[in-house]
């Protein structure tokens, strides 16, 4: 009898691998799934109908599994398959095994099905705070099993979101970045001048920037760039005026302004909702952004994530459509 006949999983195991990487063990788990159908379907032809292969690609498997274990584990005649010593030894642990594998693959399967989806994407905070609501709100009625998860960061915060695939997609600002992401301009955002509603620049049509020239200023050194479009747009004009104070954010800029602190700029949409300020055009120069949807390149979003980010692109672009009514 074949000394092997007792031998455990351990020692068959040990012997499963390649001839070519003698420093790790590797389990051929094609060859045991092919070797336990073909003893329980009771032959080569019914096991490769069960596994939908052909025979030839059954036997392979099985042949691979016995050279790789240095023995045989069936006999083959014309009318019957019999089970080696060795194949009785293996047949029991490797049904066991494939039993806990198939368990584990279902328990997984099952957490998959009753977990929450989660989609992800960035959107900068000066958007985040005013355009996001109304477009979640549509977007939960379209896909009410998906739940949202939004990364208010600055615009590089955003690219290496969207780069390592923390986020699907980015709404951030046509920029140069070090991942080359792909960009999809949208819109272009004007900024406006925000200030009290009793101030004297509150109902002017339009405001020249000469007329800001003495006036207290708040400068936002937001990590988005705002303040650095600001600066190309005025040039060397820039130190002629009074920057007073300075915020990290556009909402603390505005409750400035709401206090009689002074005036700020800022882009349009930041300052919607804000209350006890009112907005006006800027001139000479105008200043504005351009918003872009920022991916991966060459990423196809899925079905989710294409439809959270058309409902946030369409949901700014109306509402800048409004601030430019305005405007006329």
């Amino acid at each position: 009898m074949n000394s092997l006949h007792a031998a455990p999983l351990v020692m068959m195991m040990s012997l499963c691998r390649f001839p070519s990487d003698e420093a790790s063990m590797q389990i051929d788990f094609l060859g045991m799934q092919a070797f336990l159908c073909i003893v329980e379907q009771g032959g080569f032809l019914p096991a490769a109908t069960h596994l939908n292969l052909s025979q030839t690609a059954v036997s392979h498997r099985l042949r691979k599994l016995e050279d790789s274990l240095g023995m045989k584990l069936l006999t083959r005649t014309t009318r019957a398959i019999t089970l080696t010593d060795a194949g009785r030894a293996l047949l029991p642990r490797v049904r066991k095994a494939m039993q806990e594998l198939e368990l584990s693959y279902d328990t997984v399967r099952q957490h998959a099905g009753s977990a929450p989806h989660w989609l992800v994407f960035g959107c900068l905070p000066t958007l985040a705070a005013t355009q996001l609501s109304p477009a979640l709100l549509r977007f939960a009625t379209q896909h009410p099993d998906i739940s949202v998860r939004v990364l208010d960061d600055s615009i590089g915060e955003i690219a290496e979101h969207v780069h390592n695939g923390t986020a699907a997609f980015g709404v951030s600002l046509a920029s140069s970045n070090r991942f080359g992401l792909d960009m999809d301009v949208f819109a272009e955002e004007p900024f406006v001048l925000a200030c009290p509603p009793r101030h004297r620049l509150a109902r002017a049509r339009e405001v020249d920037w000469e007329r800001l020239r003495g006036e207290p200023l708040i400068r936002i050194s937001l990590p988005a760039g705002n303040a650095a479009t600001i600066d190309d747009a005025l040039g060397d004009r820039r130190l002629q005026f009074r920057w007073a104070y300075e915020a990290q954010h556009t909402s603390i800029a505005l409750d400035f302004v709401a206090n009689g602190l002074g005036l700020t700029v800022v882009p349009a949409l930041s300052a919607t909702r804000a209350p006890g300020v009112v907005t006006r055009p800027l001139a000479g120069p105008s200043v504005a952004r351009h918003l872009a949807v920022v991916t991966r390149h060459g990423a196809v979003l899925a079905p989710a994530a294409q439809a959270m980010r058309d409902l946030l692109v369409a949901e700014i672009r109306d509402r800048l459509a409004a601030v430019h009514e305005q405007r006329a």
